[in-house]
């Protein structure tokens, strides 16, 4: 058996399976990296789960193969699968995993926005001057984990104001202060950047809205490398059109895909990436790691990186 660092009964190299792994065979390699060997699921005590949904075949895996201890999940969020997560499994997913890539896009994003170069890049003739600051800016960051501590590192030479809004306001380094959730509200109105990185929950699905939008300063960029259903989107249809904010980047929108005739492609004031903060080919080697790491660690019985907290459901 297994606690939840991960310590296990059995000797030698860890015994993974491996599930929907589809043409992902680098998954397989960092489970042999990691000092484990890869079995059929009957012989498995652990499985490394290849696709972010399929939640009916992981769950038939699990139930018909009462060794497994530790399951992997492939990347950071983990709702599709939410319904299958329960106390009898240690989980793990890639969280954190993708944090330097994506705070890396929050920040293009946010120049590209503030400094007006969305609609810079459209043009087809000289226009007038435009465009705000980073540096020195009030920016505020919905979120506090792995993507937010690394955003800090970047903003650091702009020398920007930082207020972090997480479920738990622990101060991190390079952010001024943190509050929580329901202070949200008070810090909206002196932010010029809002950047939505933060865990898709109940409590955080339809985050802004029409209320919040207007909140915000009319210079105000918002950018969300998050998950879509954080933004009511029709809301923010109408925010972008009549002003209320100066801007949206979003590498995450609600519907996604989102279709070729929806208004915000035709928005000069917003910048869709499409979930590429974080491309497949930036994940491959960087879940690879992860995947190693954790059976390394599984087998030594050491704690488990990226544990899925299963009340939060992340």
């Amino acid at each position: 058996m297994h606690d939840r660092v991960g310590r296990r009964r059995f000797s030698g190299p860890a015994r993974i399976a491996l599930g929907a792994v589809g043409k992902r065979t680098w998954l397989a390699d960092a489970v042999v990296d990691g000092g484990g060997l890869v079995v059929d699921l009957p012989e498995a005590e652990a499985l490394v789960w290849g696709d972010p949904g399929q939640a009916d075949d992981l769950r038939a895996a699990l139930d018909a193969t009462p060794g497994i201890h530790w399951v992997q999940l492939p990347w950071a969020g983990v709702e599709p699968l939410v319904d299958v997560l329960g106390h009898e499994h240690l989980w793990t997913c890639g969280k954190g995993v993708y944090a330097d890539p994506v705070a890396e896009h929050v920040l293009a994003m946010a120049l590209a926005g503030m400094r007006h170069l969305v609609a810079y890049g459209r043009a087809t003739q000289w226009s007038a001057q435009a465009g705000t600051n980073l540096m020195g800016a009030n920016v505020v960051i919905v979120g506090g984990g792995g993507i937010t501590e690394s955003l800090l590192h970047l903003l650091a030479p702009f020398r920007c104001d930082v207020t972090v809004v997480r479920r738990d306001p622990v101060p991190l380094p390079g952010a001024r202060r943190a509050l929580t959730l329901n202070q949200l509200d008070d810090v909206l109105s002196d932010a010029d950047l809002v950047v939505l990185a933060v865990a898709l929950t109940p409590e955080t699905i339809g985050l802004f809205d029409r209320r919040r939008f207007a909140l915000m300063k009319s210079t105000a960029w918002l950018v969300n490398v998050a998950r879509g259903g954080h933004v009511v989107t029709d809301d923010l249809v109408r925010a972008l059109t009549d002003g209320v904010i100066a801007g949206a980047a979003l590498d995450v929108v609600d519907p996604e895909p989102l279709p070729g005739d929806h208004p915000l492609w035709r928005s000069p004031n917003c910048l869709i990436t499409p979930h590429t903060a974080n491309t497949y080919e930036m994940a491959v080697p960087l879940l690879a790691r992860r995947v190693s790491d954790n059976v390394a660690r599984f087998a030594a019985g050491e704690p488990l990186v990226g544990i899925v907290d299963i009340a939060l459901g992340y």
